[in-house]
Formats: structure tokens, sequence, C-alpha cells
């Protein structure tokens, strides 16, 4: 069994435990839900520069503990100080050592968008990810059928989020219908072995079709890594491990923004 397999079995229970304690209504009486969305999308377009969402990410299955002085309030504050285009927050206990109410703490003071990032497998999930605060929400091809990525981003429409749907290899691309999904992640980590390759977002870029916005996720560390990147058609990246192991977030951010820049 893979760590994709593990991870997915525990998100069932976890449905099951949410589903026993909520119906879908009562998270309309959660504070954050009828506040008014930031758009992800809009934030990370720009002429001048790649988009750049950060990531608050404690701990990671196949690198575990990431930051020993990890402070969810304290890194999204640096994160909003240097202007960060978004934050994505991963949600996951089990495996990210992350938490839902990390989300709900940082929508209290955010201003920039959140992207909630975990394993959603149903529309629970979802209105759950509204309530607390998300402006958007990751879908994840590898782990979904047809229906349930068009079902699920059906259901974000209905709570007013964004959806970033993440492929991993060209398999996925049948199940995507791109007049819906046109906001497209590209993982270079492999889900079932966790290992990283940045060729991907190359070569998913050249058959994904174009009016897509695609996004480079995972693996980026350096200049170079963005380099590659500006040769293709992704117009932003999504980086969590860099930051999280940097001793100065908010230096390493800047300087990181300066390799974004396009070349004038």
């Amino acid at each position: 069994m893979s760590i994709l397999d593990d991870i997915l079995k525990v998100k069932k229970d976890e449905v099951n435990k949410l589903k026993s304690e909520y119906s879908l209504s009562s998270f309309r009486d959660f504070e954050f839900f009828d506040f008014p969305v930031r758009s992800l999308k809009d934030s990370l377009t720009h002429s001048d520069r790649l988009g750049i969402i950060t990531e608050i990410k404690r701990a990671s299955p196949s690198k575990g503990l990431l930051k020993e002085d990890f402070d969810h309030i304290g890194i999204a504050n640096i994160y909003m100080e240097n202007q960060t285009d978004a934050i994505s927050i991963l949600t996951d206990k089990n495996f990210f050592q992350g938490d839902i109410n990390y989300l709900r703490e940082i929508a209290e003071f955010k201003t920039t968008p959140l992207l909630r990032k975990d394993f959603i497998i149903d529309e629970y999930q979802i209105f759950e990810a509204k309530a607390n605060g998300a402006d958007a929400i990751l879908l994840i091809a590898e782990t979904l059928s047809k229906n349930q990525i068009a079902e699920l981003t059906g259901a974000a429409a209905e709570c007013g989020l964004e959806v970033l749907l993440e492929i991993h290899s060209g398999i996925q691309i049948d199940k995507i219908d791109f007049t819906k999904n046109s906001f497209i992640g590209v993982n270079n980590r492999d889900l079932s072995s966790f290992n990283v390759n940045l060729g991907v977002s190359r070569e998913l870029s050249e058959i994904i079709p174009d009016g897509v916005f695609l996004i480079s996720e995972s693996g980026i560390k350096s200049r170079d890594d963005i380099i590659e990147i500006k040769k293709t058609k992704i117009k932003a990246v999504l980086v969590g491990e860099h930051f999280m192991r940097s001793d100065n977030i908010g230096e390493e951010l800047k300087i990181f923004k300066e390799w974004c820049l396009y070349e004038s």
C-alpha cells in the first residue's frame, strides 16, 4: 500500500467523523461562511513576474518535521508583510501535522487569498473550508474520478470558492473539462513515491491547452529552477519546503520575488 493509499483511507474516516458532527447547512452558521472571498487567480496574475503561493507546512510524510520552531501565525504574518500573492495552508493532521484551525486563525487577519490544501474527497470538506475562511481549495485529480472532479468543482462554486485542480502526470488529463477547470496546478512530486522531478512541469505545460492558468508545485528552491519554469507556459509557483527550512523567511521571499521577475 502506498503513502497515498494510507492517506485516502484516513481521509474517509475523517469525512465520516465530520458528517457525524455537522450537517452541510450547519457550516453556513460559521463566522466566515458568508464573508466575501479573495480571488486566488487574480492575485497570482502579474505582467512582470511569476505569481507566488507561499505555503504553511509543518511536516511531510517524506521529509518529516520541516520547522522545529513552527508558528503558523508568525509565518503567515511574515508572508503577508512581504506581500505574498497567496498562502497555501496544510490542514491535514495525520501526515502533514496541519490543522483546520490554522486556516481559521489566519483568516482572522488575512490580507491575501488562502488556499486550503488537503486531500479533499467530499463536499463536506469544501463547506468546512469555506466556513473556516478559505478562498480556494485544492483538488487532486489523482485521487478523484472524472465525475468526482466535476461534482466537487460544482460544490466549491456553490460556496463561492475557486478550485486549484492538481495533476501529476498526463494520465489525469482525460479526466479534466478545461472549460470548467482552467486553473491547474502541476505537482512535480509523485504522490506514490513522493519523489520530485521538475521536468513534470515542463512536460505537462506542453500538452495542457492554451488559456489554462498553470501553477508549478513542489521541489522549487533555486534561481535555476525558476529559470527553467519561465521557459514554459506556467504563470505561478507554489513553494513550501524552501521557505519552511529558511532561517529568515521574509528575506528569502524577497529574493524569490526577484528570481520570479521576467526579463525586460
